[in-house]
């Protein structure tokens, strides 16, 4: 089974966190067919916690689990942070695929985005 982690810095404002737990409560039901699971993730700040999260999804029968960056630019979270926190869960569930996706900065689709918001 298929599991998405939407991972997100986390912040101490509640509202900023819940805006990322609504947007994957949103992307559960549209991504159903593709990804049974769909997650939240933090980095620092809120709960669950990137491995922790992760862990949830394996331990509902996730097989295979994408982690998408939820970031605009590929800074030190993008780069180093996001990647260590996922490296701690494959070095304890190697038998699970896990990948990290592109940052959501980093899509192509990020320039339509702009261009619907601003015309």
């Amino acid at each position: 089974m298929k599991a998405l982690v939407i991972v997100a810095h986390g912040s101490s404002r509640e509202a900023s966190n819940q805006e990322v737990i609504a947007l994957a409560e949103r992307m559960k039901e549209s991504l159903a067919s593709e990804y049974p699971l769909v997650n939240t993730g933090f980095l620092e700040l809120a709960e669950p916690l990137i491995p922790a999260s992760i862990e949830q999804c394996i331990e509902k029968g996730a097989t295979e689990i994408s982690v998408l960056p939820y970031f605009l630019s590929a800074g030190r979270h993008v780069q180093e942070d996001v990647p260590h926190e996922v490296q701690s869960v494959i070095a304890k569930f190697p038998q699970v695929k896990i990948a990290i996706l592109s940052h959501i900065g980093g899509l192509p689709q990020m320039d339509n985005l702009i261009k619907e918001a601003v015309l």
